[in-house]
């Protein structure tokens, strides 16, 4: 096993060799479940590199805590194992279909709905291997959290989407899944919501997830069942049927408000207490109201504009049918650019690595 993976990991250095030498772009190809995200790549001629059969965990000590795996490999394979030590990836990633892989997870950086409560997917990454924009392969951090001198490159592999390097290998600290959770359920208008969920994370609660949809507010609570069971007296609502199966469906945006209508999806991420925007559409609200899901046909101008006045940026998730919204990620301020223009080229300098996944320019 380890030499057929040896010799998977050197042929596709030695392709990314091969295109740098010859300046020719690359688009690098896992499960193929999440190409909504970040720009549309500008040239759908480009070269595949295909990650797929650089798959498998490497290693995993559930006393430490610590999983590491190659990028090609399944998402629910990585979950299944964990699972089976009472454990999981506490930032909860959304699949978006079965051939999730790890590396898309981490090159995207996506994370659920427990993000504001137990960490960011970038949080739980320890070290990488990945092949550079000239074929070397390289590694950074390691497997125990304090191990880092310098710039903590790994972590920047999180949501770069591939186009700082790519990602061979990833080391994760993983948590231990909660002995004990329930949902409660209120009825909340959206500006209620705000106020009640910013307020609540105020209190020793262990709230590990808050989202609001039409009208209904739901807290998660999470931990020993001492504690949750003293909060939920406290916060009076109702029970939740099944809300393992409902987290699961705001996580992979099976409920009904993420597919109604024709109109865009739009991502909007604000400071949590940023009150209701003024804008034509529906809105849900995740993270505590971090998080804001909108699906609404105003132009991007004007919910790009209502946004930033907040401080916030806001990106399209899902196109509509017809016309494309370009670009799909919030402009970067000009100072984040031309640092990000630097990093890309120290890491790529041929620029073939998914060019424009990030901004059209680079």
């Amino acid at each position: 096993m380890t030499e057929t993976t040896d010799s998977t990991l050197a042929g596709l250095a030695a392709q990314v060799a091969d295109a740098c030498e010859a300046g020719r772009a690359l688009t690098i190809a896992g499960g193929g479940s999440k190409p909504f995200l970040g720009e549309a790549p500008p040239d759908t001629n480009a070269e595949k590199l295909d990650i797929t059969a650089y798959r498998g965990v490497v290693s995993y000590d559930p006393g430490e805590l610590v999983m590491t795996a190659r990028a090609g490999t399944l998402l629910a394979e990585i979950e299944a194992a964990l699972d089976t030590e009472g454990q999981r990836l506490a930032f909860e990633p959304p699949h978006y279909g079965e051939t999730a892989t790890l590396g898309g997870t981490i090159a995207t950086g996506i994370s659920g709905p427990g993000r504001p409560y137990t960490g960011a997917a970038r949080d739980f990454v320890l070290g990488t291997k990945i092949i550079n924009g000239r074929g070397e392969v390289l590694r950074f951090g390691g497997e125990v959290m304090k191990n880092v001198a310098g710039y903590d490159l790994s972590r920047l592999m999180a949501g770069a989407h591939g186009t700082l390097g790519v990602l061979a290998e990833i080391s994760l600290k993983v948590l231990p899944a909660p002995r004990f959770s329930r949902t409660r359920v209120f009825e909340f208008d959206a500006a209620t919501a705000i106020e009640r969920f910013n307020a609540w994370g105020l209190r020793p609660w262990p709230i590990t997830a808050a989202y609001w949809e039409d009208g209904r507010a739901y807290l998660r609570l999470s931990g020993a069942e001492s504690s949750v069971s003293a909060a939920m007296e406290t916060l009076g609502g109702e029970t939740l049927a099944d809300d393992a199966l409902f987290w699961a469906d705001v996580r992979e945006h099976r409920r009904d408000f993420f597919t109604r209508g024709d109109a865009p999806l739009w991502r909007l991420s604000v400071a949590p207490a940023t009150p209701t925007l003024d804008l034509h559409g529906e809105t849900a609200l995740d993270w505590g109201g971090a998080q804001r899901w909108l699906v609404s046909d105003e132009s991007p101008e004007s919910i790009r504009a209502a946004v930033a006045a907040h401080g916030g940026h806001a990106s399209v998730y899902r196109d509509a049918a017809g016309e494309p919204i370009r670009p799909r990620q919030h402009p970067m301020p000009a100072a984040l650019r031309q640092l990000s223009q630097r990093l890309k080229h120290s890491m790529d300098p041929a620029g073939i690595l998914n060019p424009g996944r990030i901004d059209p320019e680079f």
